[in-house]
């Protein structure tokens, strides 16, 4: 069964009044606010943090180099630094007015059938995932090209809107002939604040919400996705990832450094060559592991101390739209409360928080789905992204794109993609009034 939800204006009210005195919320609402840490650090903790900081934000370099500790970048790669895709430790986007190169985005790629642990399988010659870039003398495994099509729709009151849907191709691929029946999935990169807190959500809690045979008939059946933990060598429940493909946040962390940057680390051992790339299996390393176990657990704790914004004031017009997030039915997936178990971390440690997600996998029909499964999680199935934050990633990071590829161009369009087992909730967004609509919008732009 899944657990009660938070419903309510009158909750939400407390919830947003009672974040100001929660240790992980900072209080600025500005271009830094993905980026500060946690108000309460002790001094020696805010070291740890500042040195995270540098991990996160340093561009790695091909090997050899003079920057020992951070040379052994690749061979091929998708980005330079962690911040290369999370600027300001924020969210990615796709290209943009012409853009032709992929900054904060990234291709995975499989083909039908499962791999190792029932991970995806991995495409001869190019791996899970495509790496469109890579150091001198070593050939990047293909150019991403995006277009975009066009489809409109209305409101129900008459109002017009337009959805687009991405087309990805890949260009001059280097390692042998793509399959026919490639399973692609383009991602952007999610914000990092927060993620401590999920990190520290336990088991237990994820399995009490989770609801896979919609034992009490409300529509929703969110599951959780077993994954293979490569720090325990067994199946564990994920929670990071846009279908909560990784386990832990440290197992996030060195799986970005060795699919985005080619960076080993102690659970990545061998540099990211597949058997067809010569040039890259032949190319000087930057020790083993490059990321050293000292750095990996350093650039952990560091998003584990990125601290949380506070919601913005509660207005009148929030206020209705807090009540529409709860009569639309958004709260069933999106829910008002999480609780964290026993942290080592104080401010991590039986914390209620706000993030607006379940962390869960759940059908979202169709047209959202990439149609490549990843573990348990079928093609049609994301987790629930958090929605704390989502106000300021224009102010952060300069764009409103929204869903997992990029492809609404602001609230209301990500909301017109819901569909499966969110069907319902688009609907009564889609059938509200103008008014109604604008007031929703207002309340989760504030969050």
């Amino acid at each position: 069964m899944r657990l009660p939800r938070v419903i309510g204006l009158v909750c939400f009210a407390f919830a947003a009044a009672a974040s100001a005195h929660l240790p992980f919320v900072h209080s600025e609402r500005n271009r830094g606010s993905f980026a500060r840490p946690v108000p309460v650090l002790s001094p020696s903790e805010l070291q740890i943090f500042s040195f995270g900081s540098r991990l996160f934000n340093t561009n790695w370099t091909a090997a050899p180099a003079s920057a020992i500790g951070f040379d052994g970048l690749g061979p091929t790669f998708n980005q330079v630094s962690c911040s290369g895709c999370h600027a300001r430790d924020g969210r990615g986007r796709p290209p943009i007015d012409g853009e032709l190169v992929f900054n904060s985005q990234l291709l995975r790629v499989s083909i039908p059938g499962k791999g190792p642990h029932g991970a995806p399988k991995a495409v001869p010659g190019y791996g899970t995932q495509i790496n469109d870039r890579a150091i001198s003398g070593v050939k990047p495994e293909a150019r991403l090209v995006l277009s975009w099509r066009e489809h409109s729709g209305a409101y129900k009151d008459g109002t017009h809107f337009s959805l687009r849907t991405p087309t990805i191709r890949l260009a001059d691929a280097a390692y042998g002939a793509l399959p026919d029946q490639l399973l692609t999935s383009l991602r952007s990169a999610p914000a990092v604040f927060g993620t401590g807190l999920f990190d520290a959500v336990t088991d237990a809690t994820l399995l009490a919400l989770s609801d896979p045979d919609d034992r009490n008939q409300d529509g929703i059946s969110g599951r959780v996705n077993w994954v293979y933990s490569l720090e325990h060598k067994a199946m564990k429940i994920g929670r990071f990832g846009w279908k909560a493909g990784v386990p832990s946040l440290l197992e996030q962390n060195a799986d970005g450094a060795m699919g985005d940057m080619g960076v080993t680390s102690r659970l990545h051992t061998d540099e990211n060559c597949p058997v067809a790339q010569s040039a890259c299996l032949n190319a000087p390393h930057g020790g083993k592991p490059e990321l050293s176990d000292v750095f990996l657990t350093k650039l952990t704790q560091y998003t584990q101390m990125l601290g949380v914004p506070p919601p913005a004031p509660l207005t009148p017009e929030r206020a209705r739209g807090a009540e529409l997030f709860n009569a639309f039915g958004c709260n069933g997936c999106h829910l008002n409360s999480l609780k964290t178990g026993k942290h080592s971390f104080s401010f991590l440690s039986e914390q209620e928080f706000t993030a607006y997600t379940d962390l869960l996998l759940h059908d979202m029909g169709p047209e959202l789905a990439d149609n490549r499964p990843e573990f348990a999680a079928t093609g049609s199935e994301w987790r629930t992204a958090p929605l704390w934050g989502l106000g300021l990633i224009e102010t952060v990071n300069g764009h409103l794109l929204l869903l997992h590829d990029g492809r609404a161009r602001g609230v209301a369009e990500a909301i017109l993609w819901h569909g499966g087992e969110a069907k319902a909730a688009r609907m009564r967004f889609q059938e509200a009034n103008a008014k109604d609509r604008l007031a929703l919008e207002a309340f989760l732009l504030g969050l």
